[in-house]
């Protein structure tokens, strides 16, 4: 079976966890956790990070840190991971819903406007699948409503966003108030299981950090006035992400480099698409991600079957929070309907997209979706 993922794990990752294990640092606040936190920062030319154990409280952490709280909304994609929802759920805040944009599916950020009401505390543009969400008019927008914006970076390290009017180009994670990243295994840089909050702003790291650690006080230690999680990294983890970090630059050329195979070999089936990397993006391609023409009558779930009896496994797209049974009675979705989220859900799918593939891998893989296709 070829993987839907598979992380490439053959730096220094060995190296660093024997180095744990000789020191008999194995929990959280070891070296490795400190080193991760600064060098990430640095990658994205920001101050040193706050880890944490995953992508899911790294948003409830960077929530808190933008001060989020009960009755607040936070507006955020339907197409994405309930995680997103459920950050905000978390700290008494109100997911509010926008369509995305049929081409990249990220976020639409001409619904936005739309969206904000007098509660609106945070705008949360979703980075999908390695592609940016369009940033310059979402942040003109924040900025003139007195909005802050969390990026969910989880699954953009290394991507890039330019601005309008300008030559350089901004890394995805350092252009709103703060953003969350998560380390789990299939993303580009990984820790197993991890996350973290980055930002600009002292006092959002400030909050963030007492956040992930119970909201200990640090000049009255066991003493709380605000509640707060255990979120912390395990120097462990840290060590790998470390070790990972360092090639972070080699595992963007790949990603970037079997973004622009399948997209040509993906041109011998002219029945489905690939994401659309904008003028304005450096897609990190996250996943190599694809759309069936609806034309064809076949949703996704039928070809990730046919795939699996090829011996490839793929994934389906987000079900969009607005259809969740969980959420129902939890969220606000001020349009009427979603169709976008709903047709890149029935039609979408990633295929194989680990930092191990070669050429002929993916070969086998288109190989075996025009297989599929064909005898559908």
């Amino acid at each position: 079976m070829i993987p839907v993922s598979e992380p490439l794990l053959d730096g220094n990752e060995s190296r660093y966890l024997q180095e744990c294990i000789a020191q008999k640092w194995v929990s959280s606040g070891g070296p490795f956790v400190t080193r991760l936190e600064r060098e990430f920062g640095a990658f994205l030319g920001l101050p040193p990070g706050v880890a944490v154990c995953n992508g899911t409280a790294s948003l409830e952490a960077a929530l808190y840190g933008l001060g989020v709280g009960e009755g607040d909304e936070v507006i955020m994609p339907s197409f994405t991971i309930i995680s997103c929802a459920l950050a905000a759920l978390r700290l008494g805040a109100i997911p509010v819903l926008v369509d995305i944009d049929p081409e990249t599916w990220c976020m639409d950020v001409s619904q936005v406007e739309d969206a904000i009401s007098s509660r609106t505390r945070v705008v949360m543009p979703v980075h999908i699948y390695g592609h940016p969400v369009d940033m310059d008019p979402l942040m003109r927008l924040a900025r003139a409503r007195g909005i802050r914006v969390l990026e969910d970076a989880a699954e953009v390290h290394g991507a890039e966003y330019r601005p309008d009017g300008h030559a350089s180009w901004q890394k995805c994670g350092a252009i709103g108030d703060a953003a969350s990243f998560s380390f789990y295994a299939n993303k580009i840089v990984t820790t197993g299981e991890g996350g973290m909050v980055v930002s600009a702003d002292e006092e959002i790291l400030k909050r963030a950090r007492s956040y992930q650690n119970l909201c200990f006080r640090p000049e009255r230690r066991f003493y709380h006035t605000e509640l707060g999680y255990n979120f912390r990294m395990t120097n462990l983890q840290a060590a790998i992400g470390v070790a990972q970090l360092e090639r972070v630059a080699q595992f963007i050329e790949i990603k970037r480099r079997f973004g622009a195979y399948y997209r040509q070999v993906l041109q011998r089936i002219p029945e489905v698409r690939f994401q659309v990397e904008k003028p304005w993006a450096h897609s990190v391609y996250w996943m190599y991600s694809i759309e069936l023409d609806p034309k064809l009558g076949v949703e996704a779930e039928t070809v990730i079957r046919g795939l699996r009896e090829h011996g490839v496994e793929a994934r389906p797209f987000f079900m969009g929070l607005h259809l969740q049974p969980a959420l129902q009675g939890r969220i606000r979705t001020p349009r009427t309907a979603y169709p976008h989220t709903e047709s890149a859900y029935r039609h979408g799918l990633y295929l194989p997209s680990g930092l191990t593939l070669n050429e002929s891998t993916v070969d086998r893989v288109v190989d075996a979706l025009k297989s599929v296709l064909t005898k559908r």
